[in-house]
């Protein structure tokens, strides 16, 4: 039985984060001595973009090619279309071509587990997956929360934001009920947090109190930073442009976090086990 953890980052708002935080979390992982796929789940390809795959529209595979070849049956490699990056962290890019994938599964059998049938077969190889999700609560993202144990799910520290997180823990609770029983939210995860401000302080008090009763929140809080802008324009993680920055310590601090989890999940199923 694969030891792997498949964890979707998932918000069907956009710009909380979410291909940031795959891209970061998952070289501390690495760092740490983690094998670790990062899975571009967005037609928009941001995640592709972040590790310097730019002009994602040109590769002959990507995340669309598999689960179309998934769907059709075909054979593959599990190694298929995977890119590496210097950074140590392997990559399933994504481009356009997966809008028209979405639009596929509407007619496919069993179309909410295609995603988990080509993840099942290559997670053998990792530690961790971390899937990258598209800021929609599409078919798609429905079958990333199918394929993965774990959900992350980033939250920018304003009501707005935190407002839209209860659509989608209503639609993880009905994929945990109707598809994937494992399903489990790891965590919320409070980003772009600038603690100069009032607001941002109240909300991060507010989201902890109002939701941290059912659900559980990280400790780490990512800081609003400059150098996670320009790091997505650089194909590089924050670690590789500045170590020592105060978002690349909370990434550090976030990955300390998931691993620490995962270890405390393991010996709980190991004492069930016996």
């Amino acid at each position: 039985m694969s030891k792997c953890n498949v964890i979707a980052i998932s918000n069907q708002k956009g710009g909380v984060g979410k291909s940031t935080t795959a891209v970061n979390l998952g070289v501390a992982l690495a760092m740490q001595g983690k094998k670790v796929l990062l899975v571009d789940a967005d037609p928009q390809g941001d995640l592709t973009c972040c590790l310097g795959w730019t002009d994602s529209d040109s590769l002959d595979v990507s995340l669309a090619t598999m689960l179309e070849k998934s769907i059709e049956d075909k054979p593959f490699e599990p190694t298929e279309g995977i890119l590496s990056h210097s950074e140590g962290v392997d990559l399933m890019p994504a481009n356009i071509e997966l809008s028209g994938t979405e639009m596929l599964l509407v007619t496919t059998m069993s179309r909410d587990r295609v995603m988990k049938e080509w993840v099942d077969k290559v997670k053998g190889a990792y530690d961790y997956v971390l899937i990258d999700c598209m800021p929609s609560l599409g078919m798609i993202t429905i079958n990333a929360l199918t394929a993965a144990d774990q959900v992350i799910i980033p939250v920018q520290s304003h009501y707005l934001p935190a407002k839209g997180m209860t659509q989608l823990v209503k639609t993880i609770n009905k994929v945990k009920r109707q598809l994937n029983p494992k399903l489990r939210i790891a965590g919320i995860l409070l980003t772009l947090v600038d603690n100069r401000t009032n607001i941002a302080k109240t909300m991060s008090a507010e989201i902890r109190e109002t939701y941290g009763k059912s659900i559980p929140i990280f400790n780490t809080e990512i800081p609003l930073g400059v150098s996670a802008a320009e790091t997505s324009m650089l194909g590089k993680s924050l670690f590789a442009y500045d170590r020592s920055s105060k978002v690349a310590q909370a990434y550090a601090s976030l990955a300390k976090e998931v691993e620490d989890n995962a270890k405390a999940r393991t010996k709980t199923k190991s004492a069930i086990s016996r």
